[in-house]
């Protein structure tokens, strides 16, 4: 052997042993990425509210990145792409998730091929308002008035395909009433209009109508969870008078799908750990989010049966997005 061929030998074999020292490097050894796929709003205060108790157990800095567009599925792809090394992880939501595969014909990622899901992080429920002149006062009044003016009444949701556009979209399919659907850019668009008399009623998250509501701006029929909410327990249910109505905007944590099983563990038990710090728990109460932080399996499960269930409701509805 050649002094040249045993010196490249030699590289090899060192090359080899320092593989698994690279495999066993701690984690995280670097900041760590947070992908938002959404901008401002109650999606980016979650992520960044847990995010931020995360780091300090975890011993570096958790960086929020907001990556908004396509309803959610620019940034989810940022996410579904991203090098599995536990470096990158994002928020997904209801629409993200759960939604948009169902309304999209080209979707860029398979959540089920493509995502390891961590943990389900909140949960609130969507809200059925109504400006402060709507002649309907409670459920039933809303109901029957819709009913003798079939499609002259507008409601307004952050977009088409959106968890509050297929609340809305239920509501009729079960009391049998039309409505005319009219999307904005955001809550604080639909808060605006519904202020200055351009909007009657929406389906809005609780969080974004409830500090209207007790401020006499605007009035709360009902919400969509199947219990009153804590947050505001005098308000009922749309379900106690429309059986069935359910429509619950929920946030998690995914990150890429072949993320090691080991860093996956510490994400989710970092989140967990996190939901249950006073600070989150306080602000979540204010907004009117309950904290969920259940188990990897329990959370894909969740998933894919909340996919299931607002399917039907798009295929009932036709609702495609191109």
């Amino acid at each position: 052997m050649s002094r040249v061929t045993r010196r490249l030998a030699a590289a090899a074999l060192l090359s080899l042993a320092a593989l698994p020292a690279l495999a066993q490097a701690p984690w995280p050894n670097q900041p760590i990425r947070l992908i938002v796929p959404f901008s401002a709003g109650v999606s980016d205060t979650i992520a960044r509210l847990v995010s931020t108790e995360m780091s300090k157990s975890i011993g570096q800095p958790i960086v929020v990145e907001n990556r908004a567009g396509a309803g959610g599925n620019i940034g989810s792809e940022a996410c579904a792409r991203a090098t599995p090394d536990g470096h990158t992880f994002c928020l997904g939501t209801i629409s993200s998730h759960a939604i948009n595969p169902v309304i999209y014909p080209k979707m860029p990622y398979d959540v089920a091929r493509d995502f390891a899901p961590v943990t389900q992080l909140a949960s609130q429920p969507n809200a059925l308002a109504v400006s402060n002149d709507f002649p309907a006062k409670d459920i039933p009044e809303l109901v029957a008035f819709l009913k003798k003016k079939p499609g002259d009444t507008p409601f307004g949701t952050s977009g088409v395909g959106t968890s509050t556009h297929l609340a809305g979209t239920l509501f009729m399919q079960l009391t049998g009433t039309q409505i005319e659907h009219v999307p904005y850019r955001g809550s604080g668009q639909i808060t605006t209009a519904m202020l200055t008399g351009e909007l009657p009623m929406t389906f809005d998250n609780l969080s974004s109508v409830l500090p209207f509501a007790r401020e006499g701006k605007l009035r709360i029929l009902g919400v969509g969870s199947l219990q009153r909410s804590p947050a505001a327990p005098e308000i009922p249910t749309v379900a106690e008078s429309v059986p069935g109505f359910e429509s619950l905007s929920w946030h998690g944590f995914f990150a890429p799908a072949k993320v090691p099983p080991a860093i996956l563990a510490r994400l989710h038990d970092e989140a967990v750990a996190a939901l249950k710090t006073p600070l989150v728990a306080q602000r979540f109460q204010e907004l009117g989010i309950t904290p969920v932080g259940n188990t990897q399996a329990e959370f894909g499960a969740f998933v894919a049966a909340e996919s299931a269930r607002w399917g039907e409701v798009a295929r009932r509805a036709h609702i495609r997005l191109d």
